[in-house]
């Protein structure tokens, strides 16, 4: 897979700017605020709908401009496809493939595979348990775009979820402060009753789609453990070895399944029930083509932990909470509250490892993923925005070997000397919102 042309219109610094492109390595380089990253920008976009630098679609529209459109030209395994994507902060945002309008912007997810490595990624180490999730979320789409919906009807019903628990908590704040009439008026006016029941069918939503996306998620982590684990060995040898445990609101006691009792940044891992836990590592060469299976089923003969067991026990478990979540006014269990915990050795990367060690991790967490999407067909394009500047000698050396090979890789820097010779290929001059091709 590579990408053969973009063209911008109104993004970011951009009125207007078309690039062909071609296999191999393409450096953009030029000095900071030139425009360089929003090039890449552009293109992960396309992949994924987001940003990296940002949460919301309106800074992706130059200042003064109404809309910002990306178009590309995605070339794999010698078929052409034209995605554009029209970005209306505000509005729908709309796409088109090969010309013809898609009924939503996210039927093209899928079309293009990325994996981005950003100086951002060090949050994946050093930030909050969002920044993880986020990883796995983003990475699950990547193989089953699918996932997009699965994660986004989450979104949905717990936002309605926590809307209805907000009401119910204010209404009993306010019952008990003498002030029902002021503050309790839609509560007291549907009745406690109503709101139980209501919330009982917000619970049967949350649980199909929660479950869903746990269970996904668990053979996603099971999948990655490996990958990384060698990754990492890799890029700083000598390091004690890194690992991966999915850590959520979920624990494994003696009837099964159930509410953990800790805040999930401190949980213990949700495990596998033993007669489910697969009998040794996954390798590469075992993932199912075209992503991961909409619950997780069979991976080479060995089953691990599927929807049909999280689903009944995170329906439990928003009924063990209730009481709290009624008080509160939030959603104590779910996958929205898990972390995948990153560790070295005994320790938690997060606040033990250096930062030479948390650089590492963050490569290796990308590495790992360009691996996944590699195997189930195909090569990703590999995006490395201002990533060599931040890297000492070694690891510098150590991730140009790796990604060496891929079919597209492209560079930004703000020097030359921030691309390695390993990396030798086309090179774009960047400066004061003109991209000049000089190799």
């Amino acid at each position: 897979m590579h990408v053969a042309h973009l063209s911008l219109t109104d993004f970011r610094s951009y009125d207007t700017v078309d690039l062909g492109l071609e296999p191999g390595v393409t450096a953009f380089v030029g000095p900071n605020g030139q425009g360089k990253t929003n090039l890449v920008e552009a293109l992960g976009y396309v992949a994924t709908q987001s940003s990296h630098r940002v949460a919301t679609d309106a800074p992706l529209v130059r200042h003064g401009a109404s809309r910002a459109v990306v178009r590309s030209v995605v070339v794999r395994d010698d078929r052409r496809a034209l995605v554009e994507l029209e970005i209306n902060p505000g509005r729908a945002n709309r796409a088109r493939l090969n010309r013809s309008p898609m009924s939503r912007p996210r039927d093209v997810i899928g079309l293009l595979r990325t994996v981005l490595f950003a100086p951002e990624d060090l949050a994946l180490v050093k930030g909050d348990p969002a920044e993880r999730r986020r990883f796995l979320d983003d990475l699950l789409v990547a193989r089953a775009p699918r996932f997009a919906g699965v994660r986004a009807d989450y979104d949905r019903v717990l936002k309605q979820r926590g809307a209805l628990l907000r009401t119910a908590a204010q209404a009993r704040r306010g019952s008990r402060s003498g002030r029902r009439a002021e503050n309790d008026a839609g509560f007291a006016a549907a009745g406690a009753g109503d709101v139980l029941s209501t919330l009982e069918v917000w619970d049967a939503h949350l649980a199909r789609h929660g479950a869903e996306l746990l269970a996904a998620r668990l053979e996603l982590v099971e999948a990655l453990r490996p990958l990384v684990a060698a990754a990492y060995a890799a890029l700083a040898p000598g390091s004690a070895p890194a690992g991966l445990e999915y850590r959520g609101t979920l624990s494994t006691g003696g009837d099964g399944l159930s509410p953990a009792a800790v805040p999930p940044a401190e949980a213990p891992p949700v495990e596998i029930p033993s007669a489910e836990i697969p009998s040794a590592e996954i390798s590469p060469a075992e993932i199912s083509p075209g992503g991961g299976p909409a619950t997780a089923q069979a991976v080479a003969g060995r089953s691990v932990i599927d929807r049909g067991v999280i689903e009944p026990a995170l329906r439990a478990a928003l009924l063990e909470v209730r009481n709290a979540e009624l008080e509160r006014g939030v959603t104590l269990v779910g996958p929205h509250r898990d972390d995948l915990f990153l560790g070295l050795g005994e320790l938690p990367a997060r606040g033990y490892a250096s930062h030479g060690e948390s650089w590492s991790f963050a490569l290796a967490l990308r590495l790992a993923a360009y691996e996944l999407l590699r195997a189930d067909g195909g090569d990703p394009v590999l995006i490395l925005d201002d990533v060599f500047a931040e890297l000492d000698t070694q690891r510098r050396r150590r991730l140009a070997e790796f990604v060496s090979s891929a079919e597209q890789v492209l560079i930004t820097a703000a020097v030359p000397g921030d691309v390695p010779q390993e990396l030798a290929g086309a090179w774009f001059d960047v400066a004061e919102g003109s991209v000049n091709r000089v190799r």
